[in-house]
């Protein structure tokens, strides 16, 4: 079987839900014994998200192979249950300077360098490359932004053009819209819809489906309007009604049928098909459970996509304890001003995330403090673990001016300090400590026994590290380091024993975390908060110390 390409381009507004509905697509053709793979086409400038401020594109996910990415990338891992690659995004930045550094080589050996054909044949060779380079049977390629941005223009002729390329039969559009509800009028409206479709018609690229993104009940008549003005089969016009848990979006449109439209459209032969786990799941989400409050403490927190990975495996871990996780999204800056306990005294965890950069980071520490003496599940994350180190050593080893490098470059005891292999690096993008390293979880550590004492494979976003020449004064004081790296240099997590649960990672296990698969030290954690709720104190987990 030839390989099959969808496109999913957006209309009328941003923010549509379109990575949830590539991301529910892939799931769907999973479920038919299909292998899919995507890829994310984003029209502005930048290289990658890599250097972008949260506040304007929320989180920088990161791949195995250590593409900082979009976090659409992220829908897609957690949905269709696949580990992608950096190949898997493409901005326009990327494609620029890479025809820019072809023509300063003299690679187009003087020829006059055009949007058409170059910047077009760029895009497709991305498209028609991760298909080689994954084998898989569907490639599902969302292109960000929205019909009629101008940016988006080559990105809109390079997959017109690919329908020729690979032939009809192989190719199917679907464009996903908004159908405004006027409250005055009390009605839908499709001329939005319509006026969307046809700029994208003008293009080149008649949708083959149309989904309607709707905050009410779509009608039938709704529906057969669409599809005459816009000249797509009823069938295909399908309503998608916003819902409160993203995980139903895969049920809704195999239940409106569009599996099978797909599948019938490009020729595509499969009698297998199961979301019997998939609906098992989403059943249990819906249930009514027990809450637990949990304290995300960050930098970010007025843009809450910008931990989007740590909400989800939180949610993750909350399944797998039946629990329904209540967070609470507190800035470290006002725990700076109002104190750890005003804000923190009532949750029964505390997470604190990655980010970069001084502001809120003493927040962040009266935080740790807070969450170990007051024996308060604690899970850190990247900075969370450095922030860690940086409290035990100003209170538990009395250090009190001890700092990150990065933090205060003229401290006298950095106890967190620059990688090595860092040292001198001027560029910002791209030369973090990025993607997959192995951990070796020490003996007789959470870390051990939260992965059954295998060596493992994190991703990581980072330039500063443990500062090796403290290691043993926090060994000694009774910091527990749970896992390094191979060669025993670089420290990848750190505990608190005679703690219910205190443990900092170096590394950012939320990437790796599945709806259906928690990954494990959240699951840990969560059950350390669960217990709290039962019992009433805090209290250490079982661990087996035996390993």
């Amino acid at each position: 079987m030839p390989t099959k390409f969808i496109f999913v381009t957006g209309g009328v507004v941003s923010s549509l839900g379109k990575g949830i509905s590539v991301a529910s697509i892939g799931r769907i053709l999973k479920s038919r014994g299909l292998t899919v793979s995507v890829l994310k086409l984003d029209p502005y400038l930048n290289v990658d998200p890599g250097t972008m401020s949260p506040y304007q594109h929320g989180e920088v996910f990161v791949t195995h192979d250590g593409g900082e990415t979009d976090l659409d990338l992220g829908h897609y891992e957690r949905f269709i249950d696949v580990e992608l690659t950096r190949t898997s995004n493409l901005t326009a930045g990327e494609v620029y300077l890479n025809l820019i550094a072809k023509e300063r080589r003299g690679d187009f050996l003087g020829g006059t360098i055009q949007t058409i054909p170059h910047v077009t044949n760029a895009i497709k060779d991305r498209v028609l490359g991760l298909a080689a380079e994954s084998g898989a049977e569907v490639i599902i390629v969302e292109v960000g932004g929205t019909v009629g941005d101008i940016e988006g223009l080559p990105f809109l002729e390079a997959i017109r053009q690919i329908r020729n390329d690979v032939g009809r039969d192989n190719v199917y559009y679907i464009h996903l819209t908004l159908l405004p509800y006027i409250k005055a009028a009390q009605e839908l409206k499709t001329k939005p819809t319509q006026h969307s479709v046809k700029e994208l018609r003008s293009i080149g690229i008649q949708p083959d489906a149309i989904l309607c993104r709707s905050d009410e009940p779509v009608s039938q008549s709704i529906c057969e309007k669409i599809a005459s003005f816009c000249d797509v089969p009823i069938k295909s016009v399908i309503p998608l009604l916003t819902v409160n848990n993203v995980y139903e979006v895969p049920l809704m449109l195999e239940e409106a049928g569009l599996g099978d439209i797909i599948l019938d459209s490009l020729n595509i032969s499969s009698d297998y098909r199961d979301m019997t786990e998939w609906s098992a799941m989403v059943n249990r989400m819906n249930e009514p459970k027990e809450s637990i409050s949990i304290a995300l403490v960050g930098k970010y927190v007025e843009y809450p996509d910008s931990y989007l990975s740590v909400r989800e495996a939180l949610r993750h871990a909350g399944l797998d304890h039946n629990r329904d996780i209540e967070l609470q999204w507190i800035h470290s800056e006002d725990i700076e001003r109002d104190g750890a306990e005003a804000l923190l005294g009532s949750v029964c965890g505390i997470v604190v995330p990655g980010g970069f950069g001084p502001r809120g980071v003493e927040g962040m520490i009266e935080t740790v403090r807070y969450a170990r003496e007051h024996k308060v599940p604690y899970l850190g994350l990247c900075l969370g673990l450095q922030v860690m180190v940086i409290e035990w050593a100003r209170n538990v080893l009395g250090i009190k001016d001890a700092n990150s490098s990065e933090l205060a470059p003229d401290t006298d005891n950095p106890v967190v300090h620059i990688m090595p292999d860092q040292e001198g690096v001027s560029s910002k993008g791209g030369t973090m400590r990025l993607g997959d390293y192995p951990c070796h979880p020490q003996e007789h550590s959470r870390t051990n026994s939260a992965y059954n004492g295998a060596t493992i494979m994190e991703r990581h976003r980072h330039r500063f590290e443990l500062n090796n020449s403290y290691r043993e004064s926090l060994e000694n004081s009774g910091l527990v380091i749970g896992g390094l790296s191979p060669d025993g240099n670089l420290v990848e997590t750190g505990e608190v024993k005679d703690h219910p649960f205190m443990v900092g990672t170096q590394y950012h296990p939320e990437f790796k975390s599945r709806p259906n698969r928690p990954h494990p030290l959240f699951s840990q954690f969560v059950g350390a908060a669960k217990e709290t709720i039962r019992e009433g104190v805090q209290r250490p987990l079982p661990l087996d110390l035996t390993r």
